[in-house]
């Protein structure tokens, strides 16, 4: 497994001298193996290099132990993968690696929910290193489109405390945990920013196309999240995983950015790796007081963004409405 590390990129517009350490922060990009012990080993020996390095925490991909389902439509029991949160394989793995080397460990998994149409939840969580959970967030957001059933497969998170914000003891940062498709969208990192994130972390699980096979989408994916995190002063992690899993190839290409779009690393797209980066965690306030984006809001005209979508007009007033791509 490769491991990339890299230190805090220099401060761009510091204004006021920070009196905050680096925060030195992990991620692991891994391949699924159906051998559940193997999967194990992997993902411990990715945040055992991690934990080496320094990393105070360490993120996992989405849906970390179980081959992604969703490249195909579910059946009757869509839950059958389904876990509990805290009596679950992830949350033991969780548990136990932090405690094993004193850092927190994030990870993502299918939580079991108790309604009769048998969808789960999307589920990121935080455990720290004393082994307990300190942070629990349900995907907002729900793909419906070829390759990414997951519809068929999760509700999605409640819109009560939809974007909450940690700062656990010990971490020493604020952070926002929401997952993969959540990534697209600009009112994600808005209301964490303005729930006072400095790092958001987006656990993800995206690759091709299956209906557009030659359509690559990674330069997108990654220009989109880089630019919500400047628009939004946001430290942005993002775990992705690598590897053929049924309809999808996972393009891996995790990667670590900054509030000025810097991407401070970056792994390969078909490659497992370990990634380490130092977080300046005061240039998100630096960045927000040159360009200050949150003061300058006019939130008095953003009615529209709240009115109920539109199924007739999902593109805009005035644009037909056509088939998403199944």
């Amino acid at each position: 497994m490769l491991t990339l590390t890299a230190p805090a990129a220099p401060p761009m517009s510091r204004s006021t001298d920070s009196q905050r350490p680096p925060l030195r922060v992990g991620l692991v990009q891994h391949r699924w193996r159906p051998d559940a012990a193997e999967l194990t080993r992997v993902l411990r020996d990715g945040i055992n290099r991690a934990a080496a390095e320094g990393a105070t925490a360490v993120f996992l991909p989405e849906i970390t132990l179980l081959r992604y389902p969703a490249d195909q439509p579910a059946g009757p029991n869509p839950g059958a993968l389904a876990e509990g949160l805290a009596d679950g394989p992830t949350f033991a793995l969780a548990a136990e690696a932090a405690a094993a080397h004193g850092v927190f460990v994030h990870a993502s998994l299918y939580e079991s929910a108790p309604d009769a149409d048998g969808l789960g939840f999307n589920t990121a969580i935080l455990v720290s290193p004393a082994g307990e959970l300190v942070a629990r967030t349900r995907k907002l957001h729900i793909p419906i489109s070829a390759g990414y059933y997951e519809d068929t497969y999760f509700r999605a998170g409640p819109a009560d405390d939809p974007y909450p914000v940690y700062e656990p003891d010990g971490l020493g940062a604020r952070i926002g945990l929401p997952t993969c498709w959540d990534e697209w969208f600009p009112e994600v990192a808005r209301n964490y920013s303005l729930g006072g994130a400095e790092i958001v972390v987006y656990p993800t699980a995206i690759g091709s196309e299956p209906v557009f096979p030659d359509f690559d989408t990674r330069p997108l994916w990654q220009q989109v999240i880089v630019a919500n995190g400047i628009n939004s002063g946001l430290f942005m992690v993002v775990p992705n995983r690598v590897g053929n899993e049924g309809s999808v190839t996972f393009y891996g290409s995790s990667f670590i950015s900054d509030p000025y779009g810097r991407v401070l690393v970056q792994a390969p797209r078909d490659e497992e790796a370990v990634l380490v980066a130092d977080l300046d965690l005061d240039q998100r306030r630096d960045w927000l007081e040159l360009f200050p984006f949150l003061l300058t809001r006019r939130p008095d005209t953003y009615a529209a963004l709240t009115e109920p979508v539109d199924t007739q007009h999902p593109y805009g007033v005035g644009q037909r409405a056509t088939a998403v791509v199944k």
